[in-house]
């Protein structure tokens, strides 16, 4: 089963009608939420698995492929935090997110090459860059959420099960940022013979890593609450930074992961 990108229209609006039904019936009809929310997430998976058999590759070289695991991760970990937490904005938001992302990859089709450069050919690469992606859809959970308990804060109304919402997705994801950024180093290591050159993309990894830690060190002492929350929207404007933003930048133009691009 081969899927050339010219049909991810065909898959990608029924997952996102399936998706945006699950996101605004979740607070009227909840019986429905678990049917859209998995038919958009298997109907997106089979594009996936349809594209990976066409390319002959994991679809995860380009920005626009790793959108697509972006908004496949996002639904995903939406989906099973909301039947965790029964937070109903925080399925809608994840919902909302995934299909801005998809349709980003709809108006700006990208070329999709089958050939992958040496240094893309190690068994590193899926590893290493499929737990970043899953640590991006779990901070970026963790950055909406956070959004939401800032609102609370507001209204002296903190909700201390919502901060253990944040602090798992945040562990968890610091933990998958941490484990991306060692197989980088080793994967590294084989490609070009170093574990660690300081490349700007590298550089901006440490950097968005720090901050993640900071709101880790922060939380643990339990002081300026509101200041603790606004370091994951700023943690997180560094990891889309890192992620995206980093390959335009004049410093990147030489850097041996423009091969992302």
């Amino acid at each position: 089963m081969n899927m050339r990108w010219s049909e991810f229209i065909w898959f990608a609006l029924p997952a996102m009608a399936c998706w945006l039904t699950a996101g605004i019936g979740v607070y009227k009809w909840k019986k429905a939420v678990d049917l859209f929310m998995i038919g958009g997430i298997l109907i997106f998976s089979v594009f996936i698995i349809g594209f990976w058999a066409c390319l002959e590759r994991p679809p995860l070289r380009t920005v626009g492929e790793t959108r697509l695991w972006y908004s496949f991760f996002l639904t995903t970990i939406g989906y099973i935090t909301y039947k965790k937490w029964k937070y109903n904005w925080l399925l809608s938001f994840s919902v909302l997110i995934a299909c801005i992302f998809t349709c980003i990859n709809l108006f700006k089709p990208e070329i999709h090459s089958k050939n992958l450069m040496p240094a893309l050919q190690s068994y590193w690469f899926v590893p290493h860059v499929t737990v970043y992606i899953l640590s991006y859809a779990m901070l970026g959970a963790a950055t909406i959420a956070s959004f939401i308990q800032l609102r609370n804060l507001q209204k002296e109304k903190p909700d201390k099960t919502l901060y253990s919402l944040i602090d798992n997705l945040v562990y968890i994801g610091f933990s998958f940022l941490i484990l991306g950024m060692l197989m980088g180093a080793v994967w590294a290591k084989e490609a070009w013979g170093t574990y660690w050159s300081w490349d700007p993309k590298e550089t901006w990894a440490f950097i968005t890593s720090a901050a993640y830690l900071i709101y880790i060190h922060m939380r643990l002492r339990n002081n300026h609450q509101v200041v603790t929350l606004w370091t994951l929207p700023v943690a997180f404007i560094l990891l889309l930074i890192t992620w995206i933003g980093v390959n335009y930048l004049p410093a990147a133009q030489g850097s041996i992961h423009t091969y992302s691009n």
